[in-house]
């Protein structure tokens, strides 16, 4: 994941940068620069690679600036090189950025013809080129930056210094998180807590539509509608942790509150947003020859590869077996040549995944694991290993890695359906344009927080849950419920709503909540004639859907709404609402949220 850093100082603050950068190099990166301002001029410098080639840069070409930013990349747009390395600039302005910019290809077309000349390849030039424009047009530098900000669409964050202006920096947050540092008569600014720690432990955390002005006498914050306000100064204990908390009550919430950002990542690191198309790693074996495809997981992970399973067989049309890992074990399963085996695990080191793996080594499958940590034994056992960047995950319930493993397998089933022919060059920009929005439309379903707070209210009075769904939809539904099952300790079952009928419908009554998760895809209809055998029996509904509610044909008690999107990425979206459900009613209840009883992280043994 990028980091982002940013000082104003009182002395040369270059080295400064460097070394919070390093504090951020557990986020991963493929390039490192800093920008600051010498003399009311902007001077950079970047480097392909380790922080120590931006070292050395810096002994040939020292900067003395009090003022600068800095920042370690991930690739998104543009390969890992230093002239697509940040911060970007003109001569009058420098930007680091964080996420994605989703509408950078019009952006850069309307400012080219106003004859604006860029120089690399990524999304985040087409920002610094729209402030200068802005600044052109005779805006001070925080105007321009609040009129730039209202034509960017995505999921970011951004640290920006200008020329000519030693006393000034501007931070915005849409999507991915900013911490702002309170020194005396220095301001800081970072992609986390981590970055400050050693200036200062007086954090401020802009909030999601924040954007601030930072002097070295303070910072002036402003939410999503341009109104100042005030963000709480905490202190933070970054010091003595690789990770913490933030501002949130639990690890958990801090973890899906992550999502837009290493969501965006993590897709990055498959895809060339640039030109709308996968960019998949050689696996070792040509995907057009694939007989089948073997999914095998534990958890939350068999639940991702259950989503994956409708992916693959609808667009690359291969037939997809899946399992969870200790019944796959043991079965002796047949395997066909030229199969692809995947398997799912977030710490790399489930022990039922890793025998299901070796079973499949020695059937001659190649092996392709989705996992959080590179240097797990999982990934070290298989032919290619297909990282997530969803950083460290501390609370027990995944969610985070949850959603990173989707957007891997998305981009497997994309890769697949194109190395086979089976879906068309338009089709492949139609999925991945979708799959960029992803971040954004998260972002989006996270300010919603009245609605979850008012479901966990009735939820944490039930006994029993039912979530339902169908199509891709179904595995969505078994997560719900295993999420709820796993933090708030209620029972809750997931059913494709297919199956209400039966055997489930006997349970329904005024005391059993059901939670449907509806997006008005081509199975929609069929949803809805279940969600009316629910409403006949006094059950308690709760939709998740970007379906008007009338269309239920039923009123719900409550109704989660949906952004439109295309429904191929609707698993992505539809995990956050009932991720947030369970956390909700967990706080409701009083439960160890981070650490519920009976479970660990990561499951080393039978």
């Amino acid at each position: 994941m990028c980091g982002i850093v940013g000082i104003l100082g009182k002395s040369a603050v270059a080295s400064d940068l460097v070394d919070a950068l390093r504090r951020l190099e557990y986020r991963g990166y493929d390039s490192a620069g800093i920008a600051t301002v010498e003399g009311g001029r902007l001077e950079r410098r970047r480097a392909e690679g380790k922080l120590r080639n931006l070292e050395k840069r810096l002994l040939e070409e020292p900067l003395a600036g009090r003022t600068g930013i800095g920042h370690t990349r991930w690739a998104t747009h543009g390969r890992p090189t230093e002239r697509n390395a940040h911060p970007h600039m003109t001569n009058k302005v420098s930007v680091v950025h964080n996420g994605i910019i989703e509408n950078f290809r019009e952006l850069r077309t309307k400012l080219e013809a106003k004859g604006h000349r860029f120089d690399t390849d990524t999304d985040t030039e087409a920002v610094v080129h729209l402030i200068t424009d802005e600044l052109n047009k005779g805006n001070d530098p925080v105007a321009a930056v609040g009129r730039a900000l209202d034509h960017l669409q995505g999921a970011f964050a951004l640290g920006i210094i200008f020329a000519g202006e030693d006393d000034l920096m501007i931070a915005a947050r849409k999507g991915s998180p900013l911490a702002i540092g309170h020194g005396t008569g220095e301001m800081y600014l970072g992609s986390d807590a981590i970055a400050l720690a050693p200036f200062t432990d007086a954090i401020t955390y802009l909030e999601e539509g924040d954007w601030a002005v930072l002097r070295r006498s303070g910072a002036e914050i402003y939410d999503r509608q341009g109104t100042r306000t005030e963000r709480p100064v905490i202190k933070a204990v970054a010091s003595s942790l690789l990770v913490d908390k933030g501002n949130y009550r639990h690890f958990m919430a801090k973890e899906i509150n992550e999502q837009p950002e290493v969501v965006s990542h993590t897709l990055a690191n498959y895809l060339d947003m640039a030109t709308a198309q996968v960019r998949f790693p050689d696996l070792g074996l040509d995907l057009a020859q694939i007989s089948r495809v073997t999914i095998s997981a534990c958890g939350t992970a068999y639940y991702a590869g259950l989503v994956a399973k409708y992916w693959i067989e609808r667009y690359a049309r291969v037939p997809v077996d899946i399992d969870v890992a200790s019944e796959m074990r043991y079965r002796e399963a047949p395997l066909q040549e030229n199969g692809l085996a995947v398997f799912v695990s977030q710490s790399g080191e489930t022990a039922d995944t890793l025998a299901t793996l070796r079973y499949c080594k020695a059937n001659k499958q190649r092996i392709a694991s989705i996992v959080n940590v590179r240097t797990s034994t999982i990934a070290r056992e298989s032919d290619a290993a297909l990282p997530t960047l969803a950083g460290p995950e501390i609370g027990v319930a995944s969610t985070k890695a949850f959603t990173c493993q989707l957007s891997v397998l998305a981009c497997l089933a994309i890769a697949i359906a194109k190395a086979r022919g089976a879906i068309t060059k338009e089709q492949e920009i139609a999925l991945v344009t979708a799959l960029t929005e992803v971040p954004r439309h998260i972002a989006a379903i996270l300010r919603q927080d009245e609605i979850y707070l008012s479901v966990a209210q009735e939820l944490a009075k039930a006994r029993d849950v039912l979530y339902l769904g169908r199509g891709s939809s179904f595995p969505i539904a078994l997560e719900g419920a295993l999420k709820l099952k796993e933090i708030s300790y209620i029972h809750a079952e997931g059913y494709a709503a297919g199956e209400l009928k039966h055997g489930p419908i006997a349970l329904i009554d005024e005391n059993v909540p059901v939670i449907v998760v509806a997006p008005e895809d081509d199975l929609f209809e069929k949803t809805v004639s279940n969600l009316q055998e629910v409403a006949a029996r006094g059950g308690q509904i709760i939709l998740i859907s970007d379906a008007a509610p009338e269309k239920a044909g039923c009123t719900p008690a409550a109704h989660i709404q949906m952004p439109k999107i295309d429904s191929f990425i609707a698993p992505l979206l539809y995990a956050v609402p009932i991720q947030l459900i369970a956390y909700h009613t967990a706080v409701q209840i009083g439960t160890d949220v981070d650490q519920p009883r009976n479970l660990a992280k990561s499951v080393t043994v039978e």
